[in-house]
């Protein structure tokens, strides 16, 4: 989000900005709050043995609403705020705009009983990845040209 951010420099508009940063936070509380309840049912379970089962399934249920309804869903509304800041501000090509929005309305709109979480999960450390390499790149091109 840093690297984002500085790219959009003075171009940056107030509301995508907070709507990008807020929920990009969300996604990683989201992402913390379900590997919480994750890990106090595994602790449970080697401390106890075997859980109580209505417990077990309440947490079970919570965690896995909060990954899969909830933060892949946060990290959709993240890769829309992302991708607007880029179409305003023109740092990254039309094209990685457009492939973020299909795959964060995907990541919205999914139909939540299909392979539950699946492969949907993977697209916004895909479209992350593609941008990563995209700066990368071109940083490396720009810095190449000035030592020339």
């Amino acid at each position: 989000m840093g690297v984002v951010r500085d790219r959009f420099g003075e171009q940056e508009d107030k509301l995508f900005a907070t709507v990008f940063f807020g929920s990009g936070l969300l996604f990683l509380a989201m992402m913390f709050a379900s590997a919480a309840v994750t890990g106090s049912l595994l602790l449970s379970a080697s401390e106890t043995g075997l859980p109580v089962s209505d417990y077990y399934d309440l947490g079970r249920l919570l965690a896995q609403q909060l990954l899969v309804n909830y933060a892949i869903r946060m990290g959709g509304v993240f890769m829309i705020s992302t991708c607007s800041l880029f179409l305003r501000t023109g740092v990254l090509p039309r094209w990685v705009s457009f492939w973020g929005y299909g795959l964060a309305l995907v990541m919205l709109f999914r139909v939540g009983h299909i392979n539950r979480l699946g492969w949907v999960a993977l697209f916004l450390p895909l479209w992350i990845l593609l941008v990563s390499l995209y700066v990368l790149i071109e940083n490396y091109l720009h810095q190449a040209k000035a030592n020339r």
